[in-house]
């Protein structure tokens, strides 16, 4: 039965594919910056600010990535499918919220969970396994607490074990149905192991 407290859909973005735009070039803006490259380095992003500090223009030279330094308009908005708005003006990040709606982007606007299609939820990355966590963006620091657990838990050779599971499900034949319930089989294996 689905949650009727947290309806979020978890989708993973090829943000590479994508044109985002963060509209912000303070702290908030730094901060949705780094946790984007921190888990998608090669992401496709632009900045909008009137000014921009120090820590987001050193972190946005060493990705490449292009800094427009003027006050927000709507033209910026052409051709993005996802908009960060992450200025210190609560009118101008309700301004994006609305234009980007009417153009049907997607829009996050900071700490205002009400202005967001999405949220940014915490991650934990080990190798090719990627874990998104969300508290449907009523607790950031619970959600940061519960990336530390998981990062510290999960152990580090988790790429070999992703792996063996990919070379052995190519060795499968049969339909997909069958191939899961080889699969499902084998690795309840594994965490019954674990567990002995």
């Amino acid at each position: 039965m689905p949650s009727e407290k947290n309806p979020l859909y978890p989708v993973f973005l090829k943000l590479s594919q994508l044109n985002v735009l963060i509209v912000g070039g303070g702290y908030v803006g730094f901060e949705k910056l780094s946790f984007m490259l921190k888990s998608s380095p090669n992401a496709n992003v632009t900045l909008l600010s009137k000014e921009f500090s120090d820590p987001i223009k050193k972190l946005a030279e060493a990705h490449q990535i292009p800094m427009i330094q003027r006050a927000y308009a709507p033209n910026i908005l052409y051709q993005k499918h996802l908009v960060i708005a992450a200025t210190n003006d609560v009118a101008v990040n309700k301004q994006i919220y609305h234009d980007a709606k009417e153009r049907y982007i997607l829009v996050n606007v900071a700490d205002t969970p009400e202005y967001c299609d999405f949220y940014l939820g915490g991650i934990v990355t080990k190798g090719n396994l990627k874990l998104a966590i969300s508290t449907q963006g009523k607790s950031p620091t619970l959600a940061k607490r519960l990336r530390q657990f998981f990062e510290e838990s999960l152990p580090e050779d988790m790429d070999e074990l992703i792996e063996n599971l990919h070379l052995y499900r190519a060795t499968l034949h049969g339909e997909l149905k069958e191939k899961t319930e080889i699969l499902n089989k084998h690795t309840a294996l594994l965490l019954k192991k674990n567990h002995d």
